[in-house]
Parts: C-alpha cells; sequence; structure tokens
C-alpha cells in the first residue's frame, strides 16, 4: 500500500510538471517565437535532419514508450484500459508510420533541436497517459457504454477523420511532386478557418480527455491548444501575407471566433 501511494505521489508530481510544461510552451510558441519547422523554417537553429526522418524519429515515442508503460501497468489486461490504447495508438500510428511517407519533403530539413523537443514531449507525454489508463485509473466494464464514454470515443473519431482529411486536401494542392508552390485550400472546414488539421487534432484531444475521465486526458487537451493555437494564428498571418486574394472571412483556427 505505502509503495502504491508512492508512485501515484510521483505521478502527481509529474503530472504538474507537464502541466508547467505545457503553460511554458504556450508563453513561448505564442509571444517568444515560432517552431521553425515547415513553411516557417529559418536559418540560425543549427544542425539540422531531413524532415521524413526527423518527424518519425520525433513522433516514436507515442507508440513505443506509451506501449511499454501501459503494458506495465497492473490494469493493463483489462478492457477499458485497452479500448483507450487503441485509439491513441491509432492516432500515432498514422502520425509516425504513415503520414510522414505521404508528405512532401524530399530535400527539406527540419532543426534537431525541434525534432528534440518533440522527442521529449511525446516520451513525457506518453508515461502520463499511460501509467493513468493502465495503472492509476479505475475503470469498471461499464464505462465502455456509458454516455460520457461514448461521446468521447464520437468526438475523438470526428477529430482523427477530419484530421485525416484536412491534411489531404494541403497533400493535394500541388499538381506533381517536383511543385513547390503554396496554393489557398479550399472546401469545407477550409472555408472558415485556415487550419483545419490543427482544429481537429485538438478535437480528437478533447475526444480523448472526455473518454478518459482525467486530469491526465485534459492536461494533453490543453497542451495541444497550446501548442497548435498559437501556431495556426502564425500560419494564418502568414497566409495573409503571402496572397492578397486569401479570404478576409475565415478565422485561424476556431471557426467564427479566432
Amino acid at each position: 500500500m505505502e509503495e502504491a501511494a508512492g508512485d501515484e505521489e510521483w505521478y502527481t508530481i509529474a503530472l504538474w510538471g507537464y502541466f508547467a510544461m505545457a503553460a511554458i510552451m504556450f508563453v513561448l510558441v505564442n509571444f517568444c517565437l515560432s517552431a521553425p519547422y515547415g513553411r516557417h523554417v529559418r536559418r540560425g537553429w543549427g544542425f539540422s535532419v531531413p524532415v521524413r526522418e526527423g518527424w518519425i524519429i520525433m513522433e516514436s515515442p507515442a507508440l513505443f514508450v506509451m506501449a511499454l508503460v501501459y503494458h506495465a501497468g497492473q490494469f493493463h489486461l483489462q478492457h477499458v484500459p485497452h479500448v483507450l490504447l487503441r485509439m491513441h495508438q491509432m492516432h500515432y500510428f498514422h502520425r509516425t508510420l504513415v503520414f510522414p511517407f505521404r508528405m512532401r519533403a524530399d530535400g527539406k530539413a527540419m532543426p534537431a533541436a525541434v525534432v528534440a523537443s518533440g522527442f521529449f514531449f511525446n516520451v513525457y507525454n506518453s508515461y502520463i497517459q499511460a501509467r493513468w489508463i493502465s495503472h492509476i485509473g479505475v475503470y469498471p466494464s461499464s464505462w465502455l457504454t456509458s454516455p460520457q464514454f461514448l461521446l468521447g470515443v464520437a468526438i475523438f473519431l470526428v477529430g482523427f477523420l477530419g484530421n485525416i482529411w484536412a491534411d489531404n486536401v494541403l497533400l493535394n494542392l500541388r499538381d506533381h511532386k517536383e511543385d513547390r508552390s503554396y496554393k489557398i485550400p479550399r472546401g469545407f472546414l477550409y472555408e472558415f478557418i485556415t487550419c483545419p488539421n490543427y482544429f481537429c487534432e485538438i478535437i480528437e484531444w478533447l475526444g480523448w480527455a472526455i473518454a478518459t475521465n482525467s486530469v491526465a486526458g485534459f492536461f494533453f487537451f490543453l497542451s495541444t491548444l497550446a501548442n497548435l493555437g498559437p501556431r495556426a494564428k502564425t500560419h494564418h498571418e502568414w497566409y495573409h501575407k503571402k496572397f492578397n486574394d486569401y479570404p478576409r472571412n475565415r478565422k485561424a483556427l476556431i471557426p467564427f471566433l479566432y
């Protein structure tokens, strides 16, 4: 019992450290700098690595650290934790092993510092999420049919599918592999906001927070918002500078609001 109490106390410290990290990240990306990758890449960030390989390295802890920590938990064989694990892994299998091979990344590089920071975040976040769902959180089998869980899963799936759709729109803007030009995306959510891909990813982790019914899940949602919100604003401003005919009624991230 004392060992379990000590473990939960340590987890609580790690959890609030995670919240502090998200707050610092929000301040940095909103007021100090924009992450130098993609269209915002710039000199002065030291050693760079190829974008595709860097992306895979950066996202990979969300697969292997999540799985390792999860399977060390006392509840890892129970139904609800197993479903939650599959939800998480579904997203990160796509982000780690599918999306990087679809992106037009030939000849492009990203700072190793960005890869390292993303790698660290995914290690930390994977520990926080996996430790909760497989060791600390208690989920009776009836949770699978509860209105809150079903709502969370529905929101997660809408966000997941919307994220893939939004990425497809961006990937199909260019006519051929050698085309490096930027174009204005159109259709559905792109008529209302600049970054539906970010909006849908935020929706995913809102669904996760609801389905897990946890502070850990809520902090994951907040950290995603803290990272992608300011980046969406930077994207939005970039489009307005790049295109004189960029739609003035589009918001950056949230339809009609922001």
